[in-house]
């Protein structure tokens, strides 16, 4: 008999994607949705796909996630975002040839192709990573960290061709909501790791550097307007994230 797959996602006012995203995982065995405060219609598009919600106050995206796989009746996790969408490429390449042919494998690793303005993107580095969103909770969970968590598994792991879609931001205003976010908890976690971080002048001479390297030697110049604003918002983030560590480190 075939394993039964969980799959596992964290909410948080997410009406915009849900609805897609949901969908596209509907034939998985059971859906498990850890909230942390949805005031939109989040939940309510859950309950349509009957999915099993539970409530978790954010203390990390690590730690919701951790919470999602011990909620999960079976011992193989697919985890997706809100705004990611699984493929039928996908879809047919992990129910058809993964959890049948494949038993001592313990895990599977999944491109991802950005989807940002509306562009889905051909080039970059962006359209080349993987990410192992799929494993046996026997042998892996995520780490606990607060921002830029992975799965962390002892086992043997492959590579799949399908594809997840990720819609990551619907326009400019959003991007920068999420990237405050993310600097600034980033920032925190380093501050608590007694991180002395970057020189002032290393900081912003890195900004030329990562543009450079975001947008000519990753390509994104092939991706259009997309390519290059998301080539030049990248390239700040660790310019942010760093002047961010300086202000906590000097403001004490």
């Amino acid at each position: 008999m075939d394993p039964k797959i969980s799959c596992i996602m964290i909410t948080f006012n997410e009406e915009d994607n849900l609805h897609s995203s949901l969908e596209s995982v509907s034939w998985c065995d059971e859906i498990i949705v850890v909230d942390s405060g949805s005031t939109d219609k989040t939940l309510d598009i859950c309950k349509e796909f009957n999915c099993k919600i539970y409530h978790n106050d954010f203390i990390g995206y690590g730690e919701q996630k951790r919470f999602a796989v011990l909620k999960a009746s079976n011992d193989w996790v697919l985890n997706i975002d809100a705004d990611e969408f699984v493929s039928e490429d996908l879809r047919k390449e992990i129910t058809n040839i993964v959890l049948t042919d494949k038993p001592n494998v313990k895990g599977y690793f999944i491109p991802r192709s950005l989807i940002f303005l509306g562009k889905q993107f051909k080039y970059g580095r962006e359209s080349k990573e993987y990410y192992l969103r799929l494993f046996n909770k026997n042998f892996g969970n995520f780490s606990s960290v607060k921002v830029h968590e992975k799965v962390e598994l002892k086992g043997i792991t492959q590579k799949l061709k399908g594809r997840l879609l990720h819609y990551s931001y619907k326009n400019i205003d959003q991007y920068f909501k999420k990237f405050n976010l993310y600097t600034s908890e980033a920032a925190v976690t380093l501050l608590k790791k007694g991180s002395k971080g970057r020189s002032v002048p290393i900081i912003i001479l890195g900004f030329p550097v990562y543009f450079i390297k975001n947008y000519f030697i990753y390509r994104n110049f092939m991706n259009g307007i997309p390519g290059f604003l998301w080539s030049l918002f990248s390239s700040l983030y660790p310019v942010i994230k760093y002047f961010k560590l300086w202000s906590l480190r000097n403001s004490k």
